[in-house]
């Protein structure tokens, strides 16, 4: 018989978060004198969840007696409280007691085929397959759980594209460091499509690529490096825009800019203070 002193004990550790026709219940669980105060529970096989946690309790092998009698102590408290109690809770009560009577009853005596699988022969199965499925739900939302918590110390990086007419905000000026890393990433791209032996005997020189470069500019003020590399890409034809685009930087006829490190260079056309030919001999610049 329960004491006096102990329903009060009870009483005390025990709080109830309803809501809906899913009762959530804050218990106690009595087992002698020790007596745990617990989170939340979500449901029946929250709490027998609990209680195979709580005693170290193989989740294959439950001994129904000592749980069926922990899981209904619980209820009495519960009822002593006068909590609006879920059915469910009831109900896996009454499914606890019926394993427990089954599993008292003589070999001879069971209910099924005795030459059926032990899966079969132990009325625990499907309480045991219950509650590892309870478990592993349970994991999971745990786990997302954590990702969203997660998430919220993230910040997402917003990127507006750019304008047509480039005024959304200015480009910084590139220097010749990054300029030689556009360069090595382009290169590093033709380094894959190279077929081992194979030659390109194109004769193209730094002033051809300077002129048509030029050319480009009378119809385009905008471009990117890129633009310049299509089609097909020789090692000789490479070398000589890198050179022929540093040369009028140089000669203040290009003027380089990049948004980001590792981005693609804009080139823009600058108006001519001089011609092109008094600036640089083309028969003396070759790649």
């Amino acid at each position: 018989m329960r004491q006096p002193g102990c329903r009060a004990a009870v009483a005390h550790a025990f709080s109830l978060a309803a809501a809906g026709a899913r009762t959530s219940i804050r218990a106690v669980v009595p087992d002698s004198d020790t007596r745990i105060k617990l989170r939340v529970f979500e449901g029946p096989l929250d709490l027998l969840l609990f209680l195979i946690r709580k005693n170290e309790l193989d989740i294959y092998d439950i001994p129904i007696e000592s749980v069926t009698r922990q899981y209904v102590d619980a209820l009495h408290a519960m009822q002593q409280l006068d909590l609006d109690v879920a059915g469910e809770f009831f109900v896996m009560a009454a499914t606890l007691m019926e394993i427990k009577s089954r599993m008292l009853l003589p070999k001879g005596q069971s209910a099924v085929d005795p030459n059926a699988d032990e899966e079969e022969i132990d009325p625990r199965w499907d309480l045991v397959h219950q509650l590892l499925q309870y478990k592993k739900f349970k994991e999971a939302a745990a786990k997302l759980n954590e990702l969203a918590a997660l998430r919220q110390d993230l910040m997402e990086r917003y990127v507006s594209s750019m304008s047509m007419d480039g005024a959304a905000r200015p480009l910084k000026t590139v220097d010749r460091i990054e300029l030689w890393n556009a360069f090595n990433i382009v290169l590093r791209r033709l380094a894959e499509k190279l077929v081992v032996g194979e030659i390109h005997d194109e004769q193209v020189t730094v002033a051809d690529k300077m002129e048509e470069i030029l050319e480009l500019t009378q119809t385009r003020k905008t471009f990117v490096f890129s633009e310049l590399l299509t089609g097909k890409v020789t090692l000789r034809l490479l070398v000589a825009t890198f050179l022929a685009v540093l040369e009028l930087t140089r000669l203040k006829r290009l003027r380089l800019q990049q948004d980001e490190a590792f981005a693609d260079i804009v080139c823009s056309a600058v108006e001519a203070e001089m011609p092109l030919e008094s600036a640089v001999n083309p028969g003396t610049v070759t790649a």
